[in-house]
């Protein structure tokens, strides 16, 4: 199985030469095994890079999974570019009572008002199925599990499991306690805590929302982001093999996340601790 980030930004994407080497695209993940379609994770604007190359390595099977409805997570499916191949099949899966209910809430946002785009003139077949977050489903060969995150509006993280490899996708999160309590303050976890802990045990990666410094997320705190301490000791207690730090502040540079990236380097001793960053790969097989 291997992991690709195709975006890893968040609120917005960004283009200067300030972010060149992690990239600006919104977020989007591709994970790719030898037995099953490509399966994607959020449709930020790094989905349409995705599209294409995808597309033009013949693949015609994709499964989406969207873990909500903010638009840093799916400006970029417009321009995915298997939409216009009448030979695709995508599914797309996302929290939502029914596949008619996951349908509308796509369509809200094509509908010939917000994009030119509407969603019944997309020419390839396209399906959608609702999940509810706690309730395991299939994916082609993947097992998968929705997992309820704290984000205003709701959002749905995802354990994927292909086989004897876990990958979580937890973005966007702030952290189930406050600074006083729970893992924030090095106590015994909360219940949603706990939860999700199990959901991430042994994990061979968890790709997790990190947007804020503690310091902006004591000021921001309802924003719905969280920041690496955090996901590191919830990471830590779930014995996870790798942390990817995600969903960098459209305001973080390419200088400011080397830097984060060298602190946790050094801090991280029993686990590796990486700054997401867009067209890397991790290959769980090896």
């Amino acid at each position: 199985m291997k992991v690709r980030f195709r975006g890893v930004r968040g609120s917005i994407p960004v283009s200067d030469e300030s972010v060149s080497r992690y990239g600006g695209n919104s977020s989007c993940i591709e994970i790719l095994c030898d037995d099953g379609p490509a399966l994607i994770l959020d449709c930020g604007t790094g989905v349409r890079s995705c599209g294409m190359d995808l597309g033009a390595a013949g693949i015609l099977d994709y499964e989406i999974l969207l873990t909500h409805f903010h638009m840093d997570h799916l400006f970029g499916f417009p321009f995915f570019a298997p939409l216009y191949n009448p030979n695709s099949k995508i599914n797309i899966t996302m929290h939502a009572d029914d596949s008619d209910a996951a349908r509308e809430r796509l369509n809200t946002y094509l509908n010939g008002v917000y994009h030119p785009l509407q969603l019944q003139e997309v020419p390839s077949r396209l399906t959608f199925q609702g999940i509810s977050p706690g309730k395991a489903f299939e994916r082609g060969p993947f097992q998968i599990c929705g997992i309820s995150l704290n984000h205003p509006g709701g959002a749905c993280g995802y354990r994927i499991q292909h086989k004897d490899k876990v990958v979580l996708f937890l973005t966007d999160t702030a952290p189930y306690s406050m600074p006083n309590e729970g893992v924030s303050a090095d106590k015994l976890p909360d219940e949603n805590e706990r939860r999700l802990i199990k959901a991430m045990t042994e994990a061979d990666l968890v790709i997790m929302d990190t947007m804020f410094s503690f310091e902006e997320y004591l000021q921001k705190i309802t924003w719905g982001h969280a920041y690496p301490e955090y996901a590191y000791r919830m990471c830590e207690l779930a014995g996870v093999e790798r942390l990817a730090l995600f969903h960098h502040a459209p305001t973080s540079t390419d200088d400011d996340l080397d830097e984060l990236g060298r602190y946790w380097q050094q801090k991280a001793e029993s686990s590796l601790v990486f700054v997401a960053k867009e067209g890397e790969t991790v290959d769980l097989s090896e």
